[in-house]
């Protein structure tokens, strides 16, 4: 593991706040992965969802760090991990995390997925149930439910439809790739600003932090495979025909799922049900709260994280 150098500072991404976290570089399944960590005792990883990086955790990295070692990695394909032409698929990710939880040291450790994060952990408890203690999936729907948000609810709902008909563009083999690079500044205020029911929670600073992000070479490749393998239509139509048993099985770790209560794009009749765990299971959602839940009420999502790894 090494030391992370880049232009922006610690300062400069948390807003000025003073902080101690740390950059650093590892290899993990064959991939170098760039994260952040603070803390120290037992692990948690955090995992950023679709058009994010490290930074959408800037509010939890020091709350939870007081009790456990916080690491937070940039998925294969973002910021500042590598960016192979292939591995986008979940096995494949959560692999990715099950191997940097052995190269820190760890034998198992808590996770804290959101958006296809949450999904990517998901698929880590069920993969490999002995190296995940406990499971926190923040707006994510049930497994599977990511075609359906993109096929029946858009296809039945027109208001849905416009409001992310980003989601069917993204499917578009060629097209989205310039599309993303020419639209960025206006691309993410729409998906962040404009989507969050807590406007106050992306500023225009942070909004281009993302942009930069986005904006490294390799990047925009990359996310679009995440894209399609979130929202695949061939996997659609292959798991409506039957279900995996990897997809069926139940979690095993205690799982807490939070959602916003306006949520655009997860509605509550997505959230994985009680059924699908097999230990303890809380389900709590947090109103006036969209799709970006722990950067518009990261208190409260602090506060429930903590409560459930205590």
């Amino acid at each position: 593991m090494r030391p992370w150098r880049n232009g922006l500072s610690n300062r400069y991404l948390s807003g000025g706040a003073s902080l101690s976290w740390e950059h650093q570089y590892t290899k993990a399944n064959s991939v170098q992965l760039h994260y952040v960590t603070q803390g120290s005792g037992k692990l948690i990883i955090l995992l950023h969802g679709l058009f994010e990086f490290w930074y959408s955790w800037r509010h939890q990295l020091p709350s939870l760090s007081r009790q456990f070692k916080v690491v937070v990695p940039d998925l294969r394909g973002y910021n500042d991990s590598d960016k192979p032409r292939s591995g986008y698929d979940l096995d494949t990710l959560s692999a990715d995390i099950q191997a940097l939880i052995r190269t820190l040291g760890y034998e198992k450790a808590h996770i804290v997925g959101h958006d296809w994060g949450g999904e990517i952990a998901l698929h880590l408890a069920r993969r490999f149930p002995n190296s995940v203690d406990k499971l926190a999936v923040l707006s994510t729907p049930q497994p599977k439910r990511w075609q359906t948000v993109l096929t029946y609810e858009l296809s039945q709902r027109w208001e849905h439809l416009q409001r992310n008909w980003h989601l069917l563009a993204l499917q578009t083999p060629g097209l989205p790739q310039w599309l993303i690079k020419d639209n960025l500044p206006s691309l993410l205020p729409y998906l962040f600003q404009h989507q969050a029911v807590r406007k106050s929670a992306f500023t225009q600073a942070n909004t281009e932090l993302y942009q930069a992000a986005l904006q490294k070479p390799g990047v925009i490749p990359a996310v679009l495979q995440h894209v399609r393998h979130c929202f695949s239509l061939n996997d659609w139509l292959s798991n409506w025909r039957s279900s995996s048993q990897l997809s069926a099985a139940r979690l095993k770790p205690p799982t807490l799922v939070l959602w916003g209560e306006e949520d655009n794009l997860v509605p509550a009749a997505g959230i994985i049900p009680p059924e699908f765990s097999d230990q303890t299971y809380i389900q709590h959602s947090i109103p006036d709260c969209g799709h970006w839940i722990q950067q518009e009420a990261p208190n409260s999502v602090n506060r429930e994280l903590l409560q459930f790894f205590a």
